[in-house]
């Protein structure tokens, strides 16, 4: 008698390391090729994740790779996974004195926006393509959101107004948790809940996500500031793990896990962290394989012979969402904060829709909704053309509403790297093009008691600078600086970067 356990091992074999060889070749030339396929991208002003989806498509049953992959569960998990790290990318990368005076705005958005968008849109699913109101409803919802992935790509490319980067990236990062509460609602068996529940669910999760994730940012950042560990290495993977934490905890407290990591993470993104161009790029390659893997996985998952019969209707729910729902939520959002038309035009157009959409889409699925594969399907041509159309034409509009003159300077990047022994921080500060610090001499700064340039970097050339060595573009300098003024003299190179040498005494901030 054959027992049945060697039975299930033929018809699943182990991984074997043959097996690892193959699958760590094929990932890695898909990385490779995603990689270049960026470079394309960014020249033609395409959102990279509509060449991974590509990818996708063309490693699935319909395209050249012929493989089958229909595991809606799978994708939902790795989905979430990935866009954790998507959103601590983020939240790493969002500065705070940009966000601030748009949080407000970006908060009203976020929730204010989603309530309009899911109105509108599952009426249009429901008058105009004939969905029931069960679908309608879902569609509506995945589509409200904003994808993190795809404002933070598109954006960060483009020199617009402080206040409409801080919106919208705000917006994106805030806007995912009230929408997969609602789609969770929408495609649970039975009833749909009145509205003032979900209203109440909808603020207990976001309450519950918000004040974990800030106690986690803040409680992290501390730590790291306070405890100067042994490799540089090592903090990207604490940052990271903080973020990731701030996540799991809100998800098992039943808050909002996604608000929660994209918080902490802002919070740990201004805390000036030792190493922290090190941490940035650390993050930012965890943010790539991340959105690459995610959206090769959703365009396996896809089976492009039956989005025919769909096409029609995600171009109809489209345009109704594009033309209609959102500039009406941007509208009535933003109206109580004065925001120039100009700049509510251009918000209208850049709600860009991503990869958040098509993972929740993958929520009915798993449980079981009637029409479900139809839902994925619309939701999944809609992103698709939207995108290829939201996307390119956004330098243009920025052009066109005289939004994008680039005329702000030029951020510094500054490095800090602990002394422990030596109680001092030495701060490696390189001037970028558009930083006013150029042309300043070194007295000129007029750093703190305490903190001194000891040496500047200028074409492959080191030496020590006297007070009247001119800065140039280009330059890097090497600042030691005592515990007690550290921050003062970071503060201090900022405000120079910004307004020159006359900072200070023209209200551009630093010490005197």
């Amino acid at each position: 008698m054959v027992p049945h356990p060697p039975a299930r091992q033929e018809r699943n074999p182990p991984l074997t390391v043959h097996h690892l060889n193959q699958l760590l070749l094929v990932c890695s030339l898909v990385l490779l090729v995603a990689v270049a396929a960026v470079r394309i991208s960014s020249r033609s002003g395409l959102p990279s994740l509509l060449v991974y989806l590509g990818i996708g498509v063309l490693m699935g049953q319909d395209g050249i790779g012929d493989i089958h992959f229909s595991n809606a569960e799978m994708t939902q998990v790795i989905g979430y996974a990935a866009l954790v790290v998507i959103l601590a990318e983020g939240g790493l990368g969002t500065k705070w004195k940009e966000i601030r005076p748009a949080l407000p705005a970006a908060s009203v958005l976020a929730l204010g926006g989603v309530a309009v968008s899911v109105g509108v849109s599952a009426s249009a699913a429901h008058y105009l393509v004939g969905l029931e109101w069960r679908q309608a409803l879902i569609i509506g919802a995945v589509v409200s959101s904003t994808d993190a992935a795809a404002v933070f790509s598109v954006l960060r490319r483009i020199p617009l107004p402080a206040r409409v980067t801080g919106t919208l990236e705000a917006e994106s990062g805030f806007n995912d948790a009230p929408v997969v509460i609602l789609v969770v609602a929408f495609s649970t068996a039975g009833p749909v809940e009145h509205w003032y529940v979900l209203l109440g669910e909808i603020a207990l999760e976001l309450a519950i996500g918000a004040a974990i994730g800030l106690a986690v940012g803040f409680a992290g950042a501390w730590g790291l500031r306070h405890v100067a560990l042994p490799a540089s290495g090592l903090y990207p993977i604490a940052v990271m793990a903080i973020a990731v934490t701030a996540y799991a905890a809100g998800a098992m407290a039943h808050g909002s896990g996604f608000l929660g990591v994209y918080l902490a993470s802002m919070v740990l993104g201004n805390a000036k962290l030792p190493h922290w161009p090190a941490t940035r790029g650390f993050a930012e390659g965890l943010g790539w394989i991340a959105q690459i893997g995610m959206f090769v996985l959703l365009g396996l998952l896809v089976t492009p012979h039956e989005l025919g019969d769909d096409f029609l209707p995600a171009l109809i729910i489209g345009l109704v969402l594009t033309m209609v729902a959102r500039p009406l939520s941007v509208l009535l959002c933003l109206l109580p904060f004065r925001v120039p038309w100009q700049e509510q035009t251009l918000m209208s157009w850049a709600g860009l829709r991503g990869a958040v959409p098509i993972i929740l889409a993958t929520i009915p699925m798993v449980n079981g909704v009637d029409g479900n594969r139809r839902i994925f399907n619309i939701v999944f041509v809609l992103v698709v053309v939207y995108t290829l159309v939201q996307g390119p034409t956004l330098p243009w509009l920025a052009r066109k509403l005289r939004l994008g003159d680039g005329s702000e300077a030029t951020d510094l990047g500054i490095e800090s790297a602990p002394l422990e022994r030596l109680r001092g921080h030495l701060l490696s500060v390189a001037i970028p093009d558009g930083s006013r610090m150029h042309g300043v001499e070194v007295g000129e700064l007029r750093l703190p008691a305490g903190a001194a340039v000891t040496l500047v970097v200028r074409d492959d050339t080191s030496f020590v600078p006297s007070p009247t060595t001119v800065l140039r573009h280009g330059d890097e300098l090497l600042v030691v600086a005592t515990d007690p003024v550290r921050d003062a003299a970071e503060k201090r190179l900022r405000a120079v970067g910004h307004g020159g040498k006359l900072a200070g005494w023209l209200g551009t901030g630093g010490t005197r």
